[in-house]
């Protein structure tokens, strides 16, 4: 196990009706704030209108940036920049999923900051303040609702880039209300969930040695999105399955169950990739490109991988034979991921090879260095995932 130091300070209001409670919540912390959301089913469904009469009744007054899209733009991080400055917001509220909740991140991060605040996504420095955040959360998914972390795309170059700042970008609340993710698509919802599953599988393939607790606790959060996620699909209404797979989303990336491990990561700047030039949501994105990654890697530790086969797919347990499990635990995750009305290859978003080098070349900083910790992918490797993903 590796040494660690964990910090998740983030206050989690869970259960029916708790988005009222977000102006007496928000009143601790500022007078003033940026209220930022999205393409619109917040206002559809009166989300919107609850929030800012919470507010209104705890004294706290708005102002307003909609529009936050999937693969959140540089652009509108910009917008919102400009808008604290101007109005004194000291403040950063989201309403809506991982995209919106990114962006606020990355606004908060750039209001204090007298450079680009692309800067810190391009890796030339880190926050030393930003505004504090928190948010209402209508999609489990990213798990950004207590993380540090956050990604935004910038349209010149279509370059997609995540930044972590634990200190000062975790919200310091986050509001949870399963009830709100009723309304989600089954697409939308088993977007979410692949985007679940990705983010314990980054950390669940590591070279790190005896893990069994953060292992155990791993295919425990796994377990529960295959348990989960047909029951959603089945019963949109049923609150209590829905409960469970937002409270399952906020574990993924919470940090808790890597405490101790060194993750991998390379499946998500793979897709960031794709995302950045395709536009595709990102959980549909690893959806495709995880098994593939698989493929590629997973001779690396054939223990591991008929441990995970066996322990979240349920591979009867062979370990004289543990290519056949591993094999076996990936075709088991593809099927599940088409089960549930996922893609499972690129040619599904009628994305062929022609930009695959680019790609490549862009996740490895035209070559110079490799990604991820499981396997060290050099640019030739990259291509070769992206192409066992058509």
């Amino acid at each position: 196990m590796e040494s660690f130091v964990f910090h998740n300070e983030t206050k989690i209001i869970f259960g029916r009706g708790t988005e009222n409670r977000v102006g007496a919540e928000t009143a601790h912390h500022a007078s003033k704030v940026l209220l930022h959301w999205g393409q619109g089913s917040v206002e559809r469904s009166g989300l919107i209108d609850r929030v800012k009469a919470s507010l209104k009744a705890a004294g706290v007054s708005h102002v307003d940036l909609p529009g936050a899209q999937p693969n959140p733009r540089l652009s509108l991080v910009y917008e919102g920049i400009r808008i604290c400055r101007e109005e004194g917001s000291g403040f950063v509220l989201a309403v809506g999923g991982g995209s919106v909740i990114d962006s606020a991140k990355a606004i908060a991060a750039g209001v204090p900051y007298q450079g680009d605040v692309w800067d810190f996504y391009d890796g030339k420095c880190q926050p030393e303040r930003a505004l504090k955040v928190a948010c209402v959360l209508t999609i489990p998914a990213a798990g950004s609702e207590t993380s540090g972390s956050t990604v935004i795309t910038r349209e010149e170059g279509q370059l997609k880039r995540g930044l972590t700042c634990d200190e000062h970008l975790r919200p310091v609340f986050s509001i949870l209300n399963p009830e709100l993710t009723c309304t989600l698509s089954p697409k939308n919802t088993a977007i979410g969930a692949a985007d679940i599953m990705s983010h314990v599988m980054e950390r669940y393939f590591t070279n790190s040695r005896e893990v069994d607790l953060s292992d155990r606790l791993c295919e425990a959060v796994m377990g529960a999105v295959r348990h989960n996620l047909p029951r959603v699909l089945a019963e949109p209404d049923n609150v209590d399955a829905r409960a469970d797979l937002m409270w399952t989303g906020t574990q993924a990336h919470s940090d808790l169950i890597g405490m101790g491990r060194i993750g991998d990561w390379a499946s998500h700047i793979i897709e960031h990739e794709l995302s950045a030039i395709y536009d595709i949501p990102h959980g549909a994105g690893l959806a495709v490109v995880f098994p593939a990654w698989m493929k590629y890697v997973y001779r690396h530790d054939l223990p591991r991988f008929a441990q995970w086969a066996n322990r979240v797919w349920g591979v009867e347990a062979d370990f004289n034979h543990p290519e056949s499990m591993a094999l076996e635990g990936i075709r088991r995750l593809e099927e599940f991921y088409k089960r549930c009305g996922l893609p499972i290859r690129l040619g599904e978003f009628g994305i062929d090879d022609a930009r695959f080098d680019e790609m490549a070349s862009k996740a490895s900083g035209g070559g110079a260095h490799t990604i991820g910790s499981f396997v060290k992918l050099d640019k030739a490797a990259i291509v070769a995932i992206l192409k066992l993903s058509v």
